[in-house]
């Protein structure tokens, strides 16, 4: 009989009944020995006062821990409770020490602060990667830089302080990406912008097929000069929903010259919705690439006196929180963008576990909802 058996005796944690327990429970730090009786303070439990009231050796504790296989399910039961019962925190740098893991990921954004934070996009994306990530022993570092090619992301990422990156928002200035992907397992979140990206790992929406969600709809209810404000011309989403726009008009026979560029925020979308109205004053609908843009593309028209619908249809795209902060309610293309960022998490999870995915390029489909402007 081994040790850990001999001292486990059946998976018990051997901790007399009457050591002092905490308001939940637990046993005090000051408390917990093999065998019960109260010993010096200490300042906080340790691997060592673990092994003793589970019974075990350090290095299995230690295994245990590590989430090793090699450890038989009772004798992990038994470390575990008594984890639990110390309310016992691994030290995070030793084991990134053991294991030459930092146990940290990070979420890179080389876009400006003021956009990040004023798009509710990129707060489902982090909903979504955070719920994933919530079951494993892994941390999430934000990087939002938007350097002009400083490479301090690059720099910080590839001096060992993260396992694996995730990245969204990106365009092809963002040159610093192909040194990152090489270096370290990346997820993007989108089509990448970059070409010749090896090996290249993405979750993405059909953008295409949720343009033509929208431009569909619009031209289905009798609309004939359909316009369209888009994103950045760099970007591979407002490609993509540009592209689905435009084979819906062709292969209805109508025109598509009415495109104006915005840039993903509110100011921009009405600085394009206004440029947009100047050259094509017989607009009668508008499907715009983003919810933000919409609601300044809703502010122009109003300013111009076109009421929307009657006037002007328009449908938005993302359905965040800002589709129904606009008066009136914005039909818009909901994009999973909570499920988006949860599929980049658990594909680079896997990636760090060496589990190869299924598919390198995932894609998430899109859906039409209907509210007030179209």
């Amino acid at each position: 009989m081994s040790t850990d058996t001999a001292q486990q005796r059946d998976g018990a944690v051997r901790a007399d009944s009457s050591a002092p327990r905490d308001d939940a429970g637990r046993l005090s730090p000051a408390d917990a020995t093999a065998d019960g009786a109260v010993r010096s303070s200490r300042p906080q439990p340790t691997l060592e006062m673990v092994a003793a009231v589970s019974g075990v050796s350090r290095s299995t504790v230690s295994r245990v821990v590590n989430h090793s296989p090699s450890v038989r399910p009772e004798v992990a039961a038994a470390v575990r409770r008594a984890i639990e019962a110390l309310d016992y925190v691994p030290n995070r740098a030793a084991r990134s020490l053991a294991s030459r893991h930092t146990y940290a990921v990070a979420l890179l954004v080389p876009e400006e602060s003021s956009r990040f934070f004023g798009d509710p996009y990129f707060a489902s994306i982090v909903q979504g990667i955070t719920g994933a990530l919530e079951s494993s022993d892994y941390v999430l570092n934000l990087l939002v830089d938007r350097d002009g090619g400083g490479g301090k992301a690059r720099r910080y990422l590839q001096g060992g302080s993260v396992d694996g990156a995730l990245v969204v928002s990106h365009h092809p200035r963002d040159t610093d990406l192909r040194a990152i992907n090489a270096s370290l397992p990346v997820v993007f979140g989108g089509r990448p912008a970059l070409p010749d990206l090896d090996p290249c790992y993405s979750v993405d929406v059909d953008n295409v097929g949720g343009a033509r969600l929208a431009t569909g709809h619009l031209v289905g209810l009798g609309r004939r000069r359909v316009g369209t404000v888009t994103g950045p011309s760099d970007m591979p989403a407002s490609v993509d929903r540009l592209q689905g726009w435009r084979e819906v008009l062709e292969a209805a026979g109508l025109p598509d010259d009415a495109v104006a560029v915005g840039d993903f925020t509110t100011a921009g979308g009405a600085a394009a919705t206004h440029a947009l109205l100047e050259r094509v004053p017989d607009l009668d609908a508008l499907f715009v690439a983003n919810d933000l843009m919409a609601r300044g593309a809703l502010a122009v028209l109003a300013e111009r006196g076109r009421a929307v619908p009657d006037d002007v249809a328009l449908v938005g795209y993302d359905d965040s929180p800002a589709a129904t902060w606009a008066e009136p309610l914005l039909t818009t293309v909901s994009q999973p963008s909570i499920a988006m960022g949860a599929r980049m998490a658990e594909m680079l999870l896997g990636l760090l576990a060496s589990r190869e995915p299924e598919s390198r390029a995932c894609v998430l489909q899109t859906r039409l909802v209907l509210r007030a402007t179209a």
